[in-house]
């Protein structure tokens, strides 16, 4: 690989880095939320709604270090 390509991979690295970062923050601030929230709510609809965007977050938050960790090896 070439240095421009690998100037290219490093800088899609950084941004993904920057929106996992993002992403960590709004999953952080949603758990907070959740957990602030009345057992009767948690357990309710809403509550459910909101522990399935956590749960999708995570999980998004994997890939996303997938992704970072086999650029890195590309670098």
């Amino acid at each position: 690989m070439n240095k421009e390509r690998r100037k290219s991979i490093e800088r899609i690295v950084d941004t993904l880095n920057e929106i996992q970062a993002d992403l960590t923050s709004i999953r952080g601030d949603e758990e907070e939320a959740y957990d602030n929230l009345p057992e009767g709510i948690q357990s309710s609809e809403r509550g459910d709604s909101m522990q399935e965007a956590i749960d999708a977050m995570d999980d998004a938050d994997g890939s996303l270090q997938e992704a970072i960790d086999y650029l890195t090896e590309i670098i």
